[in-house]
């Protein structure tokens, strides 16, 4: 039989595990105290849909659609697409400052800016992939990371990269609508 004060001992880790881990999994978003209205921000995103061309012995990788976004430290988005060669209208819009926030509060808490320009060899077999470029310019660093989706290279994609991708192209979903 187990004794009562060995049980209260045993659990004393459990409770203290669960009342750190409840605030954690409850609220996972990165926290907007990381972001301050000092921090000067400025965000360009490219993403190249491309596709390599044969011409018998040589090839070369053409461009079918580029997609850039660019957001500047008071929240203005311009959104640029240019397909098969041609480009079509800008589009102009306002962040809204909860969602600026964030935005710079995960480039800033993640240390994006810090992540080094590697490169992302592609795989032989590839011949259509996206490929995405961010320049952060985060109080006059900047940072440059291009890479391609994670099927075209056999080298990982960290994912604070992929986190920051999948909130751009939200915005470009949103204001592509």
């Amino acid at each position: 039989m187990v004794k009562p004060i060995v049980l209260a001992l045993g659990a004393i880790p459990v409770i203290i595990a669960i009342l750190i881990a409840v605030p954690l999994l409850t609220k996972p978003d990165i926290p907007y105290s990381a972001s301050t209205p000092n921090d000067k921000i400025e965000i360009e995103y490219t993403k190249h849909q491309l596709k390599k061309i044969s011409y018998g012995v040589t090839e070369r990788v053409a461009s079918q659609k580029t997609e850039i976004l660019v957001i500047k430290n008071d929240g203005e988005i311009r959104y640029s697409l240019t397909e098969a060669g041609y480009p079509n209208p800008d589009i102009k819009s306002k962040m809204d400052d909860e969602k600026h926030k964030k935005l710079k509060a995960l480039i800033k808490e993640t240390g994006f800016i810090a992540i080094p320009s590697e490169s992302f060899p592609i795989l032989e077999n590839v011949t259509e992939y996206q490929k995405s470029n961010v320049k952060v310019t985060l109080n006059g660093k900047v940072n440059q990371i291009h890479w391609p989706e994670q099927n075209a290279t056999a080298k990982f994609i960290p994912p604070i990269i992929t986190m920051v991708k999948s909130q751009l192209d939200q915005i470009i979903e949103q204001i592509g609508k």
